[in-house]
């Protein structure tokens, strides 16, 4: 745990190599509060949680460019806000940028505030270009790499995930502070492009140096779901809790890799807390509920207050498609047809927004289909679904999450009438039993389709 006395002050920041445009060190101080605890997916009483630090930051320093750039990069990177929505992180953006016109800033720091303002804009790609710029001359600069790894998990850029913190990773020795936590984020990316050995070894080696590594946690529970590895994965998952459970912002999502039955867990932590990880958590679980028979009963009504008010945001597509989930699963046409209209007009008046193109090729269809299959129309889900499969990891977030996807391309192949789709369940399930040889979920499948008699 940070203490006080460890966060760093002026000369600090200024010895490692990253110095910081402020005479506060009360400032640089909160600065690294503010900082240690997104890292550690954690709000840290001791420190006095994000929220407190990153008031007490604004106080210390109202024209502290750097302090302006993580609070609003970190409301920006939740996707729970847009400045197209909300005025108030609009003028917050526009505030920040007016600031740094005003300060001798570093180079380095004028392109984090010029990072901030493109992502807010929709434009992802740009953004993650300036944090890799930053990162080419400051490679242990812990904002640029974290903002841009989680840009690139939006974006669905898998390889670039991995890539971008293994340029830097010989550079994080073990006496720069939270250089332990580099190994969880490069363990992330080696996992998504499946290197599941070199990825479980350096979480393994994060979770020895710190057991409440939350994000190496939650790597090792994908490694074992990749592999299908149900008994191991609950032990290690098990074992593990008492050292994860409490940092609040990855417990939810660490409990959805967990398992099914420990959904009882999952809505309590979005009642409390409302972010999109844990929304679409909850969403992604009762889906998959849902598909495999299981009833969900009023669970769709707890979830949709939370849902309802990002149905207009499309910030990302990953997003809105969990939420068409909850509005469909509620039964809510006039917020299903609301998501898909103003979809539809993003789609039509982009603006700077990067995601339109995708939103019109992959966003639209995929959204499409989860109406269709609400509606039971099993055939023209596999129309949909069939011709983008390959493009959906565009819409951004992880391997086991966009898997829901293709359960639900599964499971109506399973009920297509169409002749023409006769055999997509069978290919569609041999290929899934090669990649994840051993997985109850595909025998159970498997059985499914044997007794339709499509696996003879």
């Amino acid at each position: 745990m940070a203490t006080a006395a460890s966060l760093r002050d002026c000369q600090a920041w200024n010895d490692a190599g990253l110095s910081l445009s402020t005479s506060s060190n009360e400032a640089c101080r909160l600065f690294d509060a503010v900082l240690t605890q997104y890292v550690k997916w954690t709000n840290d009483k001791s420190l006095g949680g994000i929220e407190g630090c990153l008031s007490k930051l604004k106080a210390a320093d109202p024209t502290f460019a750097m302090g302006h750039a993580i609070s609003n990069g970190l409301l920006l990177v939740g996707t729970g806000s847009s400045v197209r929505l909300d005025k108030e992180l609009d003028l917050a953006v526009k505030t920040m940028v007016e600031i740094a016109k005003t300060q001798p800033l570093t180079q380095r720091e004028q392109l984090h505030v010029s990072a901030v303002e493109t992502f807010a804009k929709g434009n992802f790609p740009k953004a993650s270009e300036l944090w890799e710029q930053i990162l080419r001359d400051h490679p242990t600069d812990m904002l640029a790499l974290k903002f841009s790894h989680d840009t690139y998990f939006y974006l669905g850029h898998q390889e670039q995930m991995r890539d971008s913190v293994a340029r830097v990773y010989p550079f994080w020795t073990p006496n720069i502070p939270l250089s332990s936590y580099v190994k969880g984020i490069y363990s992330f990316g080696l996992m998504e492009t499946n290197f599941y050995d070199q990825a479980e070894k350096l979480a393994k080696e994060a979770l020895s140096i710190n057991p409440g590594d939350a994000w190496s946690v939650h790597t090792v529970a994908h490694i074992h779901e990749m592999k299908a590895e149900i008994k191991d994965g609950l032990e290690f998952m098990q074992h593990s809790e008492a050292h994860w459970k409490d940092s609040d912002m990855l417990a939810c999502h660490n409990y959805w890799h967990w398992a099914l039955y420990l959904i009882e867990k999952i809505l309590p932590s979005l009642r409390a807390n409302g972010t999109m990880l844990d929304a679409v958590d909850n969403c992604s679980m009762l889906y998959r509920l849902q598909m495999e028979g299981v009833s969900v009963g009023e669970r769709w009504q707890d979830v949709l207050p939370v849902t309802k008010k990002h149905s207009r945001d499309h910030i990302l597509l990953f997003n809105d498609a969990h939420f068409l989930m909850a509005s469909l699963g509620a039964q809510d046409p006039q917020t299903t047809q609301e998501l898909l209209t103003t979809l539809q007009d993003v789609i039509e008046s982009p603006g700077e927004n990067c995601q339109h193109l995708l939103a019109r090729d992959v966003g639209l269809p995929l959204c499409q289909a989860l109406v269709e299959a609400q509606n039971g129309n099993p055939d023209r889900v596999v129309e949909l679904l069939l011709p983008i499969r390959y493009r959906i990891v565009q819409i951004g977030g992880s391997n086991a999450q966009r898997d829901i996807f293709n359960q639900l391309l599964i499971h109506a192949a399973l009920k297509c009438t169409s002749g023409v789709h006769k055999n997509v369940a069978r290919s569609l399930l041999m290929e899934r039993d090669a990649l994840k040889p051993n997985s109850p979920l595909t025998a159970r499948l498997m059985r499914k389709a044997s007794a339709v008699h499509l696996l003879h």
